[in-house]
Order: C-alpha cells, then structure tokens, then sequence
C-alpha cells in the first residue's frame, strides 16, 4: 500500500463532525443544559483507529522523523551559536596578542634606544676629549718654533675607530716624520 492510498484511507475511517451545518440549513439555537464544555466535547470525540498496524507504522515514522528534524534544528542552532562564540574567542584573543605585541616591542624600541643614546653619549665624550687633546697639542707645536732647534708641525685626522696622528720635526740636520695610529675603544 503506498502512503497516497493510507492517507485517503484515514480520511475515509475518520467520521465528520456532527454539528457541521449545511448552507441550506436554518442554524439552531443551542440551549444551555446545565453540564459543563468539557463533558460536551469529550462525547463528541471520536479515536482514529489504530487497528490498522500499517498506519500505527507510518504514523510512529512521522513522529520519528518530526523529532529528528528538531533535534536537527536544534544540533544547527547550537552549531551556529558555537562558531560564533569560537569567532568572538579568536577576535579577543588576537587583540589581546596584538596588544602584548605592540607593549613589548614598545618597551624593547625604548630599552634599544637608551643603549644606542649612551654609547654615542660615551663614544662622543671620548671622542671629544681626543679632540681637545689633538687641538692643544697642534697649537703648541704650531706656535712652537725655534730657530736654534728647528720646526715642528703636523696633523692629524680622525676616523670612524682611529686617530692618525703625523708629525714633521724639521732640524738642521734633516726632517723626521713620526706617524702614529691610536685606536678608539668602539663597541661594535
């Protein structure tokens, strides 16, 4: 039997309804007996028949497959809700990441900036100090000049970790050149 012809089969089986009025019919006033709607409606109901053991099948079926869909819905929704929460998690957690992020290399920058501000404060310093070192020495030689003795002059020149230093003593006898290299003390 196919589920068309069980379909028209309960329709069949089941009885119409005894208080239908027809259109051609006057309708007629009920009057009240005294017993309550419950007890009224309750001998008007008729119980399909469940004789029939394929429509018990087919109807438990339909039942089955009414709960599956909801408990489907309800799988689905609860699916939804936890991607979206599992998003939300992610979204807060790479914030809080990007946030930690950004505070550590702040502070790392900062740390990295201080190193470099002071060695060129005590590269500068020394640097200075063998400046004004070089500069007193060339004013004495250049205004030392002895006619008896000879001359002295130089120069020197500075690098990115040397100080070349030349000097020229001229005497009677013969010009002498002294050329030092003095290393500067530089972290690399």
């Amino acid at each position: 039997m196919s589920i068309c012809q069980l379909g028209n089969l309960q329709e069949k089986e089941q009885p119409e309804q005894i208080n239908d009025q027809t259109e051609d019919e006057p309708q007629q006033k009920e009057e009240p007996t005294g017993l309550s709607p419950e007890l009224l409606t309750s001998e008007k109901k008729v119980e399909p028949s469940t004789s029939n053991p394929e429509v018990i099948k087919i109807q438990a079926w339909w039942r089955g497959t009414l709960v599956r869909r909801t408990l489907l819905h309800a799988v689905i929704r609860a699916l939804v809700i936890q991607r979206w929460w599992k998003n939300i998690l992610t979204k807060l957690m790479e914030k809080r990441r990007r946030a930690a992020l950004e505070t550590f290399t702040r502070n790392e920058w900062a740390a990295v900036k201080l190193q470099s501000w002071v060695r060129m404060w005590r590269i500068r310093r020394r640097y200075c100090r063998l400046l004004n070192a070089a500069l007193i020495i060339q004013a004495y030689w250049r205004c030392h000049s002895c006619a008896s003795r000879g001359f002295i002059k130089g120069h020197y020149r500075v690098t990115a970790n040397q100080l070349h230093l030349e000097l020229e003593i001229l005497l009677g006898s013969g010009p002498c050149v002294v050329s030092e290299c003095i290393p500067l003390p530089i972290k690399q």
